[in-house]
């Protein structure tokens, strides 16, 4: 029976064998078809997630430079302060202190 279906001898067996077949070759591309959709689409929402990730990141190392700037006017403006501050305590001491005739 089943050398008849490959051999040709009964024609509508082995036409309705090739139909069947068509069916399950077109169900198994259909199905890979689709996991590799899925798939794509998978990988496209997380490279979309890092692209966006990674400009956040970007976004922010741009105020690095701007961080050691500020870095050097606060250092900067200490620096100035202790002077005042010494200054203020070197009036303090002559302004307290006893005056000579």
């Amino acid at each position: 029976m089943a050398e008849d279906l490959l051999t040709g001898v009964d024609p509508v067996a082995s036409w309705w064998l090739a139909v069947v077949l068509l069916f399950v070759v077109s169900a198994v591309v259909w199905l890979l078809l689709h996991l590799v959709a899925v798939t794509g689409a998978a990988i496209k929402r997380a490279v979309a997630e890092v692209w966006a990730n990674g400009q956040r990141v970007a976004n922010n190392t741009i105020h690095i430079p701007k961080l050691y700037d500020v870095a050097g006017g606060v250092e900067a403006i200490l620096g100035r302060a202790g002077r005042i501050a010494a200054s203020a305590e070197a009036l303090k001491t002559l302004a307290e202190s006893p005056r000579t005739p």
